[in-house]
Order: structure tokens, then C-alpha cells, then sequence
């Protein structure tokens, strides 16, 4: 067997293990890295800056090198062993096995194991072959590609790492996976992708959680009613829920009252400010990038039959991707808490039939609402707000007063509810 032939594979497979291990650090560099190198003043920064800027084309020379080498180097075996075996099926056998065995250790996984084990050193030290030998090239690699495509179905070659939305999705576990990522930020990555495919109605604040007031009621009771609730923007209607005609802002109520302390009896309507509209099936993307361009915080949802669903805010798109925003008031509470004489605090979310063991009934229930929060909205026929109270009969004639206390958390929700007999709040 030729000495000069196998030397000369040789030589091939080192150019294409070199390739390849150029191939698979570049996929790892983005841009952003490459001009992190060059503050840092990291030697070959502004080389390695320059290939990020068109990974495409010097991924495309280094692709050309390792497949050309490749075939150069199985020539060569091959013909080697044509001279060393008599049979040509032995040759031909024995060369096939042996360029299987190199192209898959030495230039399949080896190289890029170390490309992406080392991604900054390999793409860095690629750098300056690549940026020469692309000169060289000249338009070579881009008409292979254009060929290639012209008989590639589809889209043809793509320019970016991935080819599809479940690509960098599972490059963003890998990178949680290898600690190079925290565990949050990989969830609001995902959160951002997942964010394009839900509806507004899916994160809106619904209808029955609403509170509103109508268009005949004065600023001061519009006042009390955003100081009670918690509430910074209120929504106004006309002859029903139905029929929004703005959304008054908590400030323009305190600024207008400032000025003139005769203002308090002018009606809400004057204050409000015209309401936004959108349908229940819109992209929760597309309404954040148009609230921000609109400076826009607040929309009323619209259902598929004019009526109203909801209203959605700016932070509640967010919440999507960042998680449930809270505050400092926010804290876990027991679902109930015992205060003597049968009175209890209890969680709005607790069942009512939890609600009835309390107070020694092995069954209570109601076919409208299942929580003590819905009771108390059934009893008052309206959303409660702090210090709404109302009275419910048990099933064995005894009377509860239920009191809704002070809201918590960003949509300022009645979290906890008092519960009292009324004979022992002094009623009868």
C-alpha cells in the first residue's frame, strides 16, 4: 500500500476534523459574543466579530472544506486499496469500512464535541483561515448553495441554526440544562413563544370580576368607589355592562378635584377618557406591541356577539411571560381563621360547602356559585368591594352576614371574606 496515499488521507481527514470542529463552534457563537470578545479585548475579537456578522457564508466555506476533504481522503483510500488487494470487492470492501469508521469518530463526533465544548477558542482560531479562504472562494460556496437550493424542495437553505420554533426551544433547555441559563429565565423564553399563540380572552380580567360605574354617577362617588376598590382605572357605562363608553383614570379624578373642590358634583363622564376596544380572539402579542405604541394601557374586550367579556391591561399580557406580578402586601393566608363567637375569616375561594361544616351542616350548596367570593357577589348582585356586606340564610333558617374585606395583589381581588352570625353582629 502506498505510503503517500495514506499520507495524503491523512493530511485530508486533520483539514476536515478541523473543519468540522469549526463547523460546530461557529453554530455556537452568535454576534452577541463576538462583540462581547471584542470589549473584552479578547485576542482575534475583531476577526471572530467579523464571521458572526455573516455566519451563513463563512458555515457555508467551512461546510465546502470538510465534505471536499472528506471525498479527497476516500479517493485516495480507495485507490490505495486497489493497488494492495488483487479483488476489487476486497478493495472496495476494505475501503468503505475503514472511511465509515473515520468519518464518523474523527470527523463526526470528535471535532464536534470540541466545537461545542469550546465554542469561543474554536470559532476564534477558524476565524482567520476562514476570512482568507473565503476570499479566495470568492462566489463558489454561495452558487453551490444556489444549485442546492434550486433542487431542494421547500424553502431552500436556510440562513439561521434553526429550522423551526421546537429547534430553539430545545436549545434553550439544553442551555438551562448545562447552567448556562437559570431555570426562570429558560421558562419566560418559552413564555415568550407560547405568548404568540394565546388569545386575549385567555388573560383578560373577566366580566364578573369587573368593577364599574355608571355614567350618571358624580366624580366623588367615582372617588370613593376607586379608593374602596383599589382600583386605579374604572370602567364606565352607559344603560348596561354592556355599554362602555370610556374608562376614567384614578389621577384625572384627583387632578380635576384638586383644581376645583366644585368638581366633585360634576358627573364621571366628564373625566373619562375614551375606552379601547378589541375582539376576545386577538393575539395577546399583537395588543402588547400595539398598546406600546398607542401608550395604551387598558382595552375592552369584546365578545363575538358585541357584548362585553372583559378588559385586559398591559400587565396582564405581561404576567403571560414574566409570572404573577405581586406586591409587597401580598402574603399566603389559612383558608380559615377562627376569631370566637362563630365568626371566621375564611379565603374568598373556599367552597361553601367548607363554608356550611363550620357551622355544623353536613350540606350546603347553591347552583349558581361554588365559593364564598361568588356568594357574597350573588347576594349583592354586583361585584363586592372592600366593606361590601350582605346577608345569606342557611339551610337550617340560621342568617350569616358576610363581609368582604380589603383587596390584595395587582387586580386588587377580595382575598378574604368575614363571616358572622347576624345575632351575634347584634341583628335579628
Amino acid at each position: 500500500m502506498s505510503f503517500s496515499l495514506i499520507a495524503g488521507a491523512v493530511a485530508l481527514v486533520v483539514v476536515a476534523w478541523l473543519a468540522a470542529c469549526a463547523e460546530a463552534g461557529l453554530a455556537r457563537v452568535s454576534s452577541f459574543r463576538a462583540e462581547e470578545a471584542v470589549r473584552s479585548g479578547r485576542r482575534g475579537g475583531a476577526k471572530l466579530a467579523q464571521v458572526a456578522a455573516d455566519p451563513t457564508r463563512y458555515l457555508n466555506v467551512a461546510l465546502l472544506v470538510r465534505v471536499a476533504c472528506e471525498m479527497a481522503a476516500a479517493a485516495l483510500v480507495t485507490y490505495a486499496c486497489l493497488e494492495e488487494f488483487r479483488e476489487t470487492w476486497q478493495a472496495l470492501l476494505v475501503a468503505i469500512g475503514v472511511m465509515v469508521l473515520v468519518s464518523y469518530v474523527a470527523v463526526g463526533v470528535s471535532p464536534r464535541t470540541i466545537g461545542r465544548q469550546h465554542p469561543l477558542n474554536t470559532a476564534t482560531a477558524a476565524a482567520y483561515v476562514l476570512l482568507p479562504l473565503a476570499r479566495i472562494m470568492g462566489p463558489i460556496p454561495s452558487l453551490l448553495i444556489l444549485i442546492g437550493n434550486a433542487l431542494t424542495p421547500g424553502k431552500g437553505f436556510r440562513r439561521g441554526p434553526f429550522a423551526s420554533e421546537a429547534e430553539l426551544r430545545a436549545m434553550v433547555d439544553l442551555a438551562e440544562k448545562e447552567s448556562l441559563i437559570e431555570d426562570e429565565e429558560r421558562r419566560m423564553v418559552h413564555s415568550v413563544f407560547e405568548l404568540g399563540d394565546t388569545l386575549v380572552r385567555e388573560v383578560m380580567v373577566p366580566r364578573t370580576d369587573l368593577v364599574v360605574i355608571e355614567r350618571y354617577k358624580t366624580i366623588r362617588q367615582a372617588l370613593t368607589l376607586a379608593l374602596r376598590s383599589g382600583f386605579s382605572r374604572i370602567p364606565v357605562v352607559g344603560e348596561s355592562e354592556d355599554d362602555v363608553v370610556g374608562i376614567v383614570y384614578l389621577k384625572d379624578l384627583v387632578r380635576k378635584t384638586h383644581i376645583s373642590r366644585d368638581a366633585e358634583a360634576e358627573l364621571v363622564s366628564t373625566a373619562m377618557r375614551p375606552a379601547a376596544f378589541v375582539p376576545d380572539t386577538k393575539n395577546a402579542g399583537d395588543l402588547l406591541r400595539e398598546m406600546q405604541q398607542l401608550r395604551n394601557h387598558v382595552a375592552v374586550v369584546i365578545d363575538e356577539y358585541g357584548g362585553t367579556a372583559g378588559i385586559v391591561t398591559i400587565e396582564d399580557i405581561l404576567e403571560e411571560i414574566v409570572g404573577e406580578i405581586t406586591d409587597e402586601y401580598d402574603r399566603e393566608l389559612p383558608p380559615v381563621e377562627e376569631l370566637g363567637d362563630d365568626r371566621f375569616r375564611v379565603t374568598a375561594r373556599l367552597d361553601i360547602g367548607d363554608l356550611g361544616e363550620l357551622y355544623g351542616l353536613e350540606e350546603f350548596d347553591d347552583e349558581d356559585v361554588e365559593t364564598v367570593g361568588g356568594l357574597l357577589a350573588k347576594a349583592l348582585g354586583r361585584v363586592p368591594i372592600a366593606g361590601a356586606s350582605a346577608v345569606v340564610e342557611l339551610p337550617d333558617g340560621r342568617v350569616l352576614r358576610l363581609t368582604a374585606e380589603a383587596p390584595a395583589g395587582r387586580r386588587n381581588k377580595i382575598v378574604t371574606v368575614l363571616s358572622e352570625p347576624v345575632e351575634a353582629a347584634g341583628d335579628s
